[in-house]
């Protein structure tokens, strides 16, 4: 009987059960605690989202030196509950090399834990600690001498997640997008937290840059998500965060191949945002720096999704007002595109061209100085295809009353690759332009720009005689048919006034013949 009631008991679910119900077995347990030291197995964090942490828990039974979190004490900061006190570590130097790993790990631990940097006053003896320890893994890290495990790329990229990743502060997007022309003279806001930003961003560029960091297994950490986290950034105000994560970006690009299709395409929508939609970013300029080592690494022939990017994205980044801000950075790519593929040069020029500034002097001179960039690369097959239009956009400016404009469209004639074309193609140009040259060289207000257009008339005089006598006659003709279609519509209008003085005493309408309010077809 005694059997029968201690069978109905529930029985222990035995190991092996345990195994093929998917649980962890205690072997497999110690197994993988053995690879790492017992006393780190212990790490505890609050948040598992690695933004924040209520507590931190570490020891370390095989160090003997007496130097260890001593206390925990929880304080409010940024509105996250993080553990605030706590005393230095021993220093590398201090360990034997079977625990420096170990403490590498209690490090970064002590590392993510944020600070509220807006206050000077508070935690001063817990941030200097902080950065110090930063200071410390950066020179771990950058001598290495051993492949860097998975767990420690995991504590790696968590410490730095926790301290980068976060909300950046700006002003209203509004007032920026009104004012992008003073953009260049406001003072650039400065992050706070810089002073450990700065060593955080470093360690991360010496992890990244380490030959001890194998991509095959950092990939899985420093992976997409990761990759779009550090693209947010790049709208940071300030501009030291700015060039760090450029340097940063530009290394994970070059070590992990698998991410850069990913990379491309996530600045694409960065640009696409800007372009069509907000018209702000402060890291446009960064983003394309970066480009311009990319694309000038581009294999041959070019794929079609890099004639895509030129076409949707670079050229379109024309449009917003504030391009002074990238420009430089943009020519660049623009002109490292026709470089690669000479046949783009057609493509880039109509896309000018479409983008030209109206009434924008500075920024049409901007454009005349990289259209110049671009004919430099230009061959004659691809100049033929565009001249019309090119020298109709540059004949107005000629005409620009704005002597900069005038002036910066003459000096394309210093170029010797581009007046090679020009005077190749002189029987269609001249005719567009010669008008323009004509008026500048009689009436224009500027003496820089006369003497200037001077010299471009003798270059196509010298160059073709006849073509310039004929282009000259054919002027004048314009110029006498001009005037007499000008003379006809005063005699009309002064006619009008005349016969309208007439009737005005009378209430009579006002007759007009057909024959005095024909307007001429030209006028």
């Amino acid at each position: 009987m005694i059997k029968q009631i201690l069978n109905r008991l529930p029985r222990k679910p035995s190991k092996s059960s345990d195994n093929r119900e998917g649980g962890t077995s205690t072997s497999s347990s110690n197994a993988y605690t053995s690879s790492r030291n017992s006393d780190l197995a212990s790490n505890h964090y609050a948040n598992s989202s690695g933004a924040s942490f209520s507590g931190f828990h570490s020891t370390n039974s095989g160090l003997n030196q007496g130097n260890k979190i001593s206390q925990v004490v929880n304080a409010k900061l940024n509105g996250n509950t993080v553990a605030t006190s706590f005393e230095a570590l021993p220093n590398f130097r201090d360990v034997p090399n079977s625990e420096k790993q170990n403490l590498f790990i209690r490090k970064l631990n002590i590392c993510c834990i944020v600070f509220d940097f807006t206050d000077l006053t508070k935690n001063v003896k817990e941030k200097d600690i902080k950065r110090q320890t930063l200071l410390e893994i950066v020179d771990y890290v950058s001598s290495a001498n051993g492949k860097f495990s998975e767990i420690i790329m995991q504590e790696i990229v968590k410490m730095v997640s926790v301290n980068l990743f976060r909300a950046l502060t700006s002003a209203p997007r509004e007032n920026k997008v009104l004012l992008a022309f003073d953009l260049e003279e406001e003072e650039p806001s400065m992050d706070s937290a810089w002073p450990h930003l700065q060593v955080v961003y470093e360690f991360l560029l010496r992890f990244v840059a380490s030959p001890e960091t194998d991509a095959k297994l950092a990939k899985r950490y420093i992976d997409h998500s990761f990759v779009l986290r550090l693209l947010d950034l790049f709208d940071s105000e300030d501009p030291r965060e700015r060039e760090y994560l450029k340097t940063v970006l530009h290394r994970i690009y070059g070590k992990f191949m698998v991410h850069r299709p990913f990379i491309r395409k996530a600045i694409n929508n960065i640009f696409y945002r800007f372009i069509f939609e907000t018209e702000k970013h402060n890291g446009i300029a960064e983003l394309l720096e970066i480009l311009g080592s990319i694309i000038n690494g581009f294999a041959l022939p070019l794929k079609e999704e890099h004639k895509l990017f030129l076409v949707r994205a670079l050229i379109p980044l024309h449009k917003p007002k504030c391009i002074p801000m990238y420009h430089q950075q943009l020519s660049y790519c623009i002109t490292q595109f026709v470089e690669k593929d000479c046949k783009l040069a057609d493509t880039v020029i109509r896309g000018l061209l479409k983008y030209w500034p109206i009434t924008n002097s500075s920024k049409e001179v901007m454009f005349l100085g990289e259209l110049e960039e671009v004919l430099e690369a230009t061959q004659l097959a691809e100049f033929e295809r565009c001249m019309v239009p090119l020298f109709r956009q540059i004949g107005r400016c000629l005409s620009s009353s704005h002597f900069q404009v005038a002036e910066r469209a003459l000096f394309v004639w210093n170029n010797d690759h581009i007046e090679t074309l020009i005077k190749q193609n002189r029987n269609v140009i001249l005719p567009i332009i010669f008008p323009s040259l004509e008026k500048n060289a009689r009436s224009h207000w500027n003496p820089a720009v006369q003497s200037l257009t001077l010299n471009v008339r003798k270059i196509f005089s010298d160059t073709d005689p006849e073509l310039f006598e004929e282009c000259l006659h054919k002027f004048e003709e314009d110029q006498a048919q001009e005037n007499e279609v000008k003379s006809k519509r005063e005699t009309t209008w002064k006619r009008l006034e005349e016969i309208a003085a007439m009737k005005a005493a009378s209430n009579e309408p006002v007759l007009v013949s057909p024959k005095a309010t024909t307007r001429n077809p030209s006028c």
